[in-house]
């Protein structure tokens, strides 16, 4: 039986294990299928507080861990594959790691975060963090002034092209269908931006670069 069990670890996870460490909680993490969360696919992070040179996301997520192991966290590589809370105020949650091992904690903090929507194609993952990202708000000031293409067709694609926009010359939206999913609410911001061009029936084969 744990006191505190904390899923996921980017940076809210490690945070939350930071204060509970602190607060003599005995926090146990269990980090997920991809361990320090998507900044560690960020080539640099120049918006953290406390780097004023910037840093590469794994190089931060590393120092992240350090300093929750530092006082005390309990960092296991694995995955929460089934969490059953209890109904009791106060009550023991039960959860299993891994599909096996079984794990009773006081109390759970679920910081799973997100995880990126990838073509899946070779280049693709060849060119991450060179070129292809999938946060605009993290990694558009690399591309400040220069062209960029966007693929998707919903309210985050169209959110993305709309923060692009007022730092990229152009901005194009690659949509696969003959149609948006998006609001239209953010249909009608997208197409009132003159340096956005959505191209409908557009499928992404490969990346080249």
């Amino acid at each position: 039986r744990v006191k505190t069990l904390i899923i996921g670890s980017g940076p809210a996870g490690y945070t939350a294990a930071i204060y509970a460490a602190r607060a003599d909680l005995k926090p146990l993490m269990y980090t997920g299928m991809e361990p320090g969360g998507q900044l560690t696919t960020t080539t640099e992070v120049d918006n953290f507080p406390g780097y004023p040179e910037g840093i590469d996301g794994p190089t931060m997520m590393i120092q992240l861990q350090q300093q929750a192991e530092r006082f005390g966290t309990e960092v296991r590589i694995g995955m929460i594959t089934s969490v059953e809370l209890s109904k009791e105020k106060g009550g023991i949650h039960k959860v299993v790691a891994d599909g096996e091992k079984q794990i009773e904690a006081e109390t759970i903090i679920v910081s799973t975060g997100a995880s990126a929507k990838y073509l899946n194609i070779p280049s693709e993952q060849r060119l991450r963090g060179g070129g292809v990202s999938a946060c605009a708000v993290c990694d558009g000031f690399f591309y400040k002034g220069q062209d960029v293409a966007i693929v998707g067709a919903g309210d985050t694609a169209a959110e993305e092209a709309s923060y692009l926009a007022n730092i990229c010359n152009k901005v194009t939206m690659l949509v696969r269908k003959g149609e948006m999913r998006a609001s239209k609410a953010m249909q009608h911001r997208v197409n009132s931006l003159k340096n956005i061009e959505v191209r409908y029936n557009t499928e992404v084969d490969e990346v080249l670069g």
